[in-house]
């Protein structure tokens, strides 16, 4: 496993675009084989996400689906770099989607973290 794995982590938005959906309260769930990286998400005005994409490196390229809690659809595009910042796996994602384009920044939630129901 290299050290920019995202097997096995949970990771929420820190920083959004303001015409992004996710935030805080979307809760990813990754996994990854070699360079294979999946994920499911829900929060916030998501109420249901998956992605699939391709690592290479520090480097991540992935499309999206979700559902919003309003039931409207959307799908789009991201290229992201994969980086470690105070011991924490991040993400920053340049997306486009049906709303536009945009720039977040996902992290690696600490294992006592995690759901906001908690």
């Amino acid at each position: 496993m290299s050290a920019l794995s995202l097997e096995g982590l949970r990771m929420n938005a820190i920083q959004t675009a303001p015409n992004g959906v996710v935030g805080r309260e979307t809760i990813f769930h990754f996994r990854q084989q070699g360079e294979h990286v999946q994920a499911s998400y829900a929060g916030g005005r998501v109420e249901q996400g998956f992605l699939l994409g391709i690592a290479r490196g520090p480097r991540l390229e992935f499309t999206y689906c979700q559902r919003h809690t309003d039931g409207s659809l959307d799908a789009g595009r991201s290229q992201c770099e994969l980086r470690r910042e105070g011991g924490r796996l991040q993400i920053v994602e340049h997306f486009e989607w049906g709303g536009g384009r945009g720039t977040n920044v996902i992290q690696e939630l600490p294992e006592s973290d995690g759901d906001p129901a908690r």
